[in-house]
């Protein structure tokens, strides 16, 4: 008997580590497929321009010493410096004004019994699937009576044409969720209709907030249509049209420093992304559930 109660977990547990097994190893190609691309630009941005464009060896290694040229090229012989500083102020203060804008938007629609609010809505999050290239001419007119044609304060007038309906939408779908009564023994208790909103709603809807902050910064850092169309000084650029403008002359690739200026970028804010990943997810199905 005591044999049996010994074998029982045994097998158990050998079975855990074969269910987990198979599902590593299922796992396995994704994984190889998402790590190659940071694999190569990393093996890329620091290989000596003759080792790139050698045709009789395996090109997945070093055959010739590893080299900081490219990072050195980057930062010493483009604006690469400006571009991380345009990328990062453009993304925060579109940020800032698309979660200002849509936070009062989104609680009116939802909590505010005002008429027609659910069609209002939906012909707000409809415009966010209008094609950029649509917006192209009537957001030129815009940035040309600004006065801020060639500067990156034009993308902070821009980005927020597609970041804010999207955000209202979403967080429209949070603030529908939280009972009224909850808000209603905030203003007994004292509070506003504005105090009510940051006391109480806003707390219990930090997924969607998070999601809002993260949804404008991520789409304002990868945006290159509207950069390229209204920034062309070399100093006001972001980073994504930075490096595909600077980097590429003609014929020439310089592509050492272009995938040194990818990765610089690219892999911190993947990093803070996959931070966020657990509540970004939960606040997109979250509003699409709500």
């Amino acid at each position: 008997m005591a044999v049996v109660a010994l074998a029982v977990p045994r097998t158990h547990r050998q079975k855990e580590i074969r269910r987990h097994a198979l599902i590593y190893l299922g796992l396995t190609p994704f994984l190889l497929l998402a790590v190659f691309p940071l694999f190569w630009m990393a093996v890329t941005a620091i290989k000596q321009e003759a080792d790139l464009y050698r045709m009789d060896v395996v090109p997945f290694w070093f055959h010739l010493p590893p080299t900081w040229k490219n990072f050195d090229f980057l930062f010493h012989r483009t604006f690469y410096g400006d571009w991380i500083l345009n990328t990062m102020s453009i993304s925060f203060f579109v940020s800032a004004i698309t979660l200002v804008t849509a936070v009062p938007a989104g609680y009116a629609l939802a909590r505010l019994r005002l008429p027609f609010a659910e069609n209002m809505g939906i012909g707000i999050f409809m415009t966010y699937l209008v094609p950029a290239i649509i917006l192209f001419i009537p957001l030129a007119r815009v940035v040309s009576t600004l006065g801020l044609q060639d500067e990156w304060w034009s993308l902070v007038v821009v980005y927020p044409t597609f970041t804010i309906p999207f955000c209202t939408w979403l967080l429209m779908g949070f603030f529908k969720t939280v009972p009224f009564e909850i808000e209603e023994a905030a203003m007994l208790d004292g509070c506003g209709q504005m105090g009510a909103l940051l006391r109480v709603v806003l707390p219990v809807s930090i997924p969607g907030v998070i999601t809002s902050v993260i949804f404008s910064f991520t789409l304002s850092m990868q945006d290159f249509l509207y950069a390229l169309a209204f920034v062309s000084i070399s100093d006001q650029k972001p980073v994504p049209l930075g490096v595909a403008t600077e980097l590429i002359r003609g014929d020439v690739y310089f592509w050492g420093s272009l995938m040194a200026g990818a990765l610089l970028v690219g892999v911190p804010v993947a990093i803070v992304y996959n931070l966020f990943l657990d509540r970004f997810i939960s606040g997109i199905t979250g509003a699409a559930i709500k």
